[in-house]
This record gives C-alpha cells, sequence and structure tokens, in this order.
C-alpha cells in the first residue's frame, strides 16, 4: 500500500501500541512523493544478499484466469518472486531487436506466463523446490510448459518482464495503453476474483486490459487502451479510474500499491482512506509544508485527475512528409510519442550499457533520450511556425546527441533518437541553411579522395602546427584533437594491385566494403583483413561502389544520403546473398546497409534494400559465423598466451553484438577476451572532433573506456572494431587500439 501518507506504519510503532518497534518519521516521509520535506543527506537500509544460488521456473498458461489461480500455488513455496507477463506483452518484444534474445525460454504462444524465483544454498536445492512448484502445477492442471532457467539465463529472463512498462508503448497508432489505474493491489488470494470482475468491468467500457507485473504479491500494472487526443477517451479515461478506484475499495486493495498517487490517483484518496482519515492527511501536510511549498497538487488537495493532459485540445497528430521511413510508427511525430517517460535513458555508467551517453556525462534532464523525444513531440504537436523543425529549442536539445543508437536497443519503447535526429537536422536546414562544417564533414570521402592524390603532403599541412591549426579552426575542430592521417595508400588501389591466388576449394566467397573510413585512414586494418580472408581459404571480391553515406546521414544531408543508399542497393542488389556476403570491418558503414538504408530508400526499393540489409555484415560476423559452422578451427594461430581487452563500437552493440568480436579474438587457444563495460566511447564519428563538443567527448571516455586501457599493462591488448573508437582511445590514454582482425591476422601461424 502506498496511498496516503503512512499514517498506519506509525501507529505500529513503540508510541502508538505494545509494539517494539521505535519510531521513526522516515516510515512517514517514505512514499510522501517530497510533499512533506526537501531531504539533504538519508541513512539507506540494506536487506540480506541474495541466496547463493537462485533458479526460475516459467509456467506456460493457457489463460489469464488460469495463471492467477496459480499464483497462489506459487506462493506455498515460498518464492522470492512471482511475476505476470501476458500475451499482449510477449507480443510487443517479437520486433523488439534487444528482446529477441530474451524470448529462449518462451515455448509456443501462451497467454500468461508466470515468472517464479526460488533461491538455495545449491543448484541441487533449487532444482528440487522448483520440481516441487512444477508437481504441484501439474497436479492442479495450470499450464502446459515449464522451462527451468539458471545462472546468467536469468537475467535475460527478467530484463524481458521488466521490459513490459517500455514495450507498450510501441502499439502502433494514437491509441496507447495509458497509465491510469496500473498501481492497484489487493491481497493475492483476491487476485483472482478481483480481475475476473475488472475484466468484466472492462468490457462494458469496450477495453481489453493489459496484465503483467506483481502477481505474487497481488499487485498487476492494468493499462486501458486509449487515445488521448479523442475526447470520448478521455471522458474514458476518467469512468475507468473511477469505477476502478470503487472496486478496488470493494476488494479492501490499494489503489497505490507501488508507485504513489502522484497527479492522477491523488484525486481519488478520500474515497479509499475515508474522510476522516483524510482530513488528517491534509493536517499532516499542513504541519509539514504550511506554505504548500513542496510538490503541490500531490496526495492532497489534488486538482481533478483529467485537467492538464498533454494532448488535451489535441483532436489529431500532425502529419510530416520526411525523407526518412517512419511508416513502422506512422509517421515522425508518433514515432517521438513512443517515449513513455520511464527514464531508462537516465543510466549512469555504473549501471552498464550504452544509452545515454551524452546524460551520463552531464547529469542534465535535457540531454536524455526523453528530453529529445518530448521537446520534439511538443514543438512537432503544438507549433504554429511554417517549419516547426526550425525551432532553435529542438536543436538546444538535439544538440549533445552523439547518434550512437543505444537507445534503438536499450530503451524499451525504441524511440530511435538517432533517426530523428538525422531527420530533424535535415529539415531544419530547410530554414537555416546548411553550415560550412556540416557540408565539410559529410563530404570526407570526396575531400580524403583529394587530399590522397598527395597523401604525404596532405598530412604534412594537416599535423603543422600553423596550417593545422589553421584548418581546425576553420573547421570549428578542437585545437586538442589530433587530426587523422592519410595512408600512403588507398586500401582500393592495394587491393587493385593484388593478385590472390585462389585456395584450390575456396570456404567461400565474399565482397568486401570498402568504406570511406578504412579506404583512406585506417588502411592496415583493411589490408589485414582481406589478408586474413584469404589466408583462411575466402576468395574476396570487389565492385565499384559508393562510399556508405554515414558522414551525410549523421549530419541530416538526407538527399544526398539517399541518393547514394539507392546507388550502392543497385550496385549490390543482385550479387549480394547468403552465400557470398557484403562484408566490411567499420561497423557505423557495414550497418547502415541494416538500419538507414532500408528507410532511406524510395518506397519500390526497401524490399530490396531490407534483403540486402540481411547479408551485409561486419567482418567479425562473417568469421563468428564460419567459426560456428567449423570451417575455421584453431589450429592455424598461435598457441601463445594474450590477455585482450575489448571495448565494442556502439553501433555494433545496438544493432549486432559484441559477442562476435569476442568470438573471433577467443579462436587462439590461449587468448582470452575481456569486454570493457563501457558505453560509447565519446567520439562518435565527428562528434568529439567538434571544439564545443570535445569537453563532453572526453567526460563520456573518461567514464569507464579510458580509466580501463590505463589499467593495463603493456602486455595487454586493446581491441576496438570502430575507427573513431581506436583514434578516441589514442588521444585519450596515448595507448594504440587496433581492430580484432588486426589482431587475429597477427596470430596467424
Amino acid at each position: 500500500r502506498n496511498t496516503g501518507y503512512a499514517v498506519d506504519v506509525l501507529l505500529e510503532t513503540e508510541v502508538f501500541s505494545d509494539s517494539e518497534e521505535p519510531f521513526n518519521f522516515c516510515k512517514l516521509i517514505t512514499g510522501s512523493e517530497g510533499t512533506l520535506a526537501f531531504h539533504t543527506e538519508i541513512k539507506i537500509h540494506l536487506d540480506p544478499i541474495p541466496p547463493k544460488v537462485t533458479g526460475l521456473i516459467c509456467v506456460h498458461h493457457h489463460s489469464i484466469a488460469e495463471s492467477l489461480e496459480a499464483v497462489l500455488v506459487a506462493l506455498r513455496h515460498n518464492p522470492r518472486a512471482v511475476e505476470l507477463m501476458d500475451k499482449i506483452v510477449m507480443d510487443c518484444t517479437k520486433g523488439n531487436r534487444l528482446y529477441q534474445k530474451t524470448r529462449f525460454f518462451v515455448e509456443g504462444d501462451p497467454h500468461a506466463i508466470l515468472v517464479i524465483e526460488l533461491g538455495g544454498d545449491s543448484r541441487e536445492e533449487v532444482e528440487s523446490r522448483l520440481m516441487a512448484v512444477e508437481a504441484d502445477m501439474r497436479a492442479a492442471s495450470y499450464g502446459y510448459a515449464y522451462p527451468r532457467v539458471f545462472g546468467p539465463d536469468i537475467a535475460k529472463v527478467w530484463d524481458l518482464r521488466s521490459a513490459g512498462l517500455g514495450l507498450l508503448s510501441n502499439v502502433p497508432g494514437d491509441a496507447k495503453p495509458v497509465a491510469v489505474i496500473e498501481d492497484t493491489a489487493v491481497y493475492p488470494d483476491e487476485l483472482p476474483a478481483y480481475i475476473a470482475e475488472f475484466t468484466k468491468m472492462m468490457e462494458t467500457y469496450g477495453q481489453q486490459a493489459v496484465y503483467y507485473a506483481h502477481a505474487g504479491a497481488g499487485e498487476l500494472h492494468l493499462r486501458p487502451i486509449l487515445d488521448l487526443k479523442s475526447p470520448g477517451d478521455r471522458k474514458l479515461f476518467r469512468d475507468i479510474a473511477q469505477s476502478t478506484a470503487e472496486l478496488v475499495k470493494k476488494y479492501r486493495g490499494s489503489l497505490s500499491g507501488e508507485h504513489g498517487d502522484g497527479r492522477v490517483r491523488a484525486e481519488f484518496v478520500p474515497l479509499m482512506v475515508g474522510e476522516k482519515n483524510y482530513q488528517l492527511l491534509r493536517q499532516i501536510k499542513q504541519t509539514w509544508d504550511p506554505e504548500n511549498i513542496f510538490n503541490p497538487g500531490k496526495i492532497v488537495d489534488a486538482p481533478p485527475m483529467d485537467v492538464a493532459l498533454r494532448y488535451e485540445g489535441v483532436e489529431k497528430t500532425r502529419e510530416y512528409d520526411t525523407i526518412i521511413d517512419f511508416s513502422d510508427s506512422e509517421g515522425i511525430l508518433r514515432a517521438a510519442e513512443r517515449c513513455n517517460g520511464s527514464g531508462d535513458c537516465r543510466k549512469t555508467h555504473l549501471s552498464g550499457g550504452t544509452m545515454c551517453p551524452s546524460y551520463m556525462a552531464t547529469r542534465d534532464e535535457k540531454d536524455t533520450t526523453r528530453a529529445r523525444a518530448n521537446i520534439l513531440r511538443e514543438i512537432l504537436t503544438r507549433s504554429n511556425d511554417e517549419n516547426p523543425f526550425a525551432s532553435k529549442e529542438i536543436y538546444e536539445v538535439m544538440d549533445l546527441c552523439l547518434g550512437c543508437k543505444g537507445c534503438a536497443s536499450e530503451c524499451p519503447s525504441n524511440v530511435n533518437v538517432a533517426t530523428l535526429k538525422a531527420e530533424f537536422l535535415h529539415q531544419y536546414y530547410k530554414t537555416h541553411g546548411v553550415p560550412f562544417r556540416a557540408k565539410a564533414f559529410a563530404d570526407i570521402a570526396r575531400l580524403n579522395r583529394l587530399a590522397a592524390i598527395a597523401p604525404s603532403v596532405s598530412n604534412f599541412f594537416m599535423t603543422s602546427r600553423i596550417s593545422g591549426g589553421i584548418m581546425k579552426k576553420a573547421m570549428g575542430v578542437s585545437a586538442k584533437r589530433t587530426l587523422p592521417k592519410l595512408y600512403k595508400t588507398t586500401l582500393r588501389r592495394w587491393f587493385e594491385k593484388q593478385h590472390f591466388t585462389p585456395a584450390s576449394q575456396p570456404k567461400g566467397a565474399v565482397y568486401f566494403f570498402f568504406d570511406e573510413f578504412t579506404n583512406f585512414n585506417d588502411v592496415e586494418a583493411g589490408i589485414k583483413a582481406i589478408q586474413l580472408l584469404h589466408k583462411l581459404g575466402y576468395e574476396v571480391k570487389s565492385v565499384p561502389h559508393a562510399e556508405s553515406a554515414r558522414a551525410y546521414i549523421s549530419k541530416g544531408l538526407l538527399p544526398t544520403a539517399r541518393r547514394i543508399a539507392m546507388y550502392n542497393v543497385e550496385v549490390f542488389k543482385n550479387i549480394i546473398t547468403e552465400n557470398t556476403p557484403l562484408v566490411g570491418i567499420e561497423p557505423s558503414a557495414i550497418l547502415g546497409f541494416r538500419d538507414e538504408y532500408p528507410k532511406l530508400v524510395i518506397k519500390e526499393y526497401r524490399e530490396t534494400a531490407e534483403k540486402l540489409g540481411k547479408n551485409a555484415l561486419l567482418i567479425d560476423e562473417f568469421i563468428a559465423g564460419e567459426i560456428k559452422k567449423g570451417n575455421i578451427s584453431p589450429e592455424v594461430f598461435t598457441k601463445e598466451k594474450k590477455h585482450i581487452l575489448l571495448h565494442g563500437h556502439c553501433h555494433q552493440k545496438a544493432l549486432s553484438s559484441t559477442d562476435v568480436s569476442r568470438t573471433l579474438l577467443s579462436l587462439p587457444q590461449n587468448y582470452t577476451v575481456e569486454v570493457i563495460p563501457s558505453g560509447c566511447c565519446g567520439m562518435a564519428g565527428s562528434f568529439g572532433y567538434e571544439a564545443e563538443h570535445y569537453e563532453v567527448s572526453m567526460k563520456i571516455g573518461e567514464l569507464v573506456l579510458f580509466p580501463a586501457v590505463r589499467k593495463a599493462t603493456a602486455d595487454v591488448l586493446i581491441a576496438a572494431p570502430g575507427t573513431s573508437c581506436r583514434h578516441q582511445i589514442a588521444d585519450g590514454t596515448g595507448k594504440k587500439a587496433r581492430h580484432p582482425v588486426e589482431i587475429l591476422w597477427d596470430a596467424l601461424i
């Protein structure tokens, strides 16, 4: 129960009862939602650590009603947790990149899954307890599948369950599962009857609710699906809240079981606790906060729950013509509206993951994924300007987005701000023009092509203190940055001069993608990648093609990016297959075929682009796949011992996996690989070079990556698939990082 103030808990102390529990005002302040006091220091109570071994049994059910009856069976076994996922939530995970990996335990198409956790001192003890749960479930005819989960896979199951809140926001269209009654709680033995009556009540409103979360505590997160842009659904919003409050009261439950009253449920506190008790709550508020300064309108004296709604006065969603295809969310505005405010993007670097690197560095709300989605939603919804995208307010909030794509996979609602930013910049430039620096960085391939005519001369001017300084100033590049040098030749020129003798029985063939970063700057990594493929028995092919368009996309020059994407799709569409994939070594370039190209090309090309994207692979993915097939074995590699620290590229983490690089680097028998728990390196293409972003860029690097690299001893190898990552590591630590294929090439006997 988290309704009102915890006066009842104070009554259970030594002052008011025979209890020996000492009186503690913290029990009143806890759950007060900031309405009573401002906290400057908090002493935290610690609970015992979990048992040595835990395990899950995931009971698959044919119906919600059956799963709720099964809760009572589960509770007889003193579980650590009993959590529910319904079919609607699980269906949302089917199209989510991140959660494809966590559905491994789902069998068939259940209407509900109860996840039951038990603990013990040994695996055998936990196995025995789980088997007892299964036996009781089968005896009661509850469930049809009972997979058990142990070890690291437990976290994957809980990740799937905890994703429910955000995933529900992915329901297409304006009608969304609305947070209004999702916090109700009743005694667990009342839960089946309560939900049965609740379901009938919802049917009278033409509603089918979503059920998930804490079944073992008698609290399910129930959400009606409403379009709050519609006056009719705004009325339903209130009617359902009122009816639910009355139903919860009937079952002597709590309207606010976990999250508090807020502005939505506070209006119903008098109904839940009675008028006399409510006046006591008002007296407490008046005593602690006579000037009504602290979070007014919460818990007591709340305004009606259906005023000041986000979409009040908005009858329909505005439509915008965009270059990028946002049809999966029915337009760019609805793509921004996917954000439900859950705040997963407010993680610190200690939490792991990539999202959101700028927030991790600044700790400023405006630098969260949530803020970027909300500013876009607000202005695109309410602005009367001819071009709402021309807003300087949007630009300011979008400015520190690094385009890392962490949100594309880690945000449970899949709010992809990197894509939103690219489209926003394109639209913004229509009014404000394209800045010189954006043009220069976007045209990096063309500039490098000119500079590569005389690379030594170009390098001299770039590295000279005077001429290099002038170039940096003109480009708005930080004076503290080192500009990437050109290699003595381009990768393509080198390749065209080679005369590889094909293997008598090649294991397969690949087409190599000469991206604009590897082709001019990190040529050595490209050379070793091609040599490695050849040495391992693969034919490496090439055809003329355009650059990846990565720089144009990140700078919002989308018309040019579209032309390049369509050209490359045309070039590769008839030659790239599952058996002859397109392979590249720069993650941000090759993975663009998989992510951006299908959204950039015109409608007639989309199906072809999607097919091509499935067969455009990181070289790490290709080699890891061949290792799995048994086509590449450790015998041809050194048996020398080496330890490797691996930093994964952001786009690789979002669209592929760091595991493939780990697999590649672990191929030599005595090579050990440790993945640095780092998010974004902070460079993000041109972002870290830009003078105004340099400090934030380095601060991001200092969160995890730089300290880990600095601590590494001289004999430890540093691996990083991304070109910009390797440059950032060099600038931030003075140490050299290498592409995984370079390390593997050097390990060949």
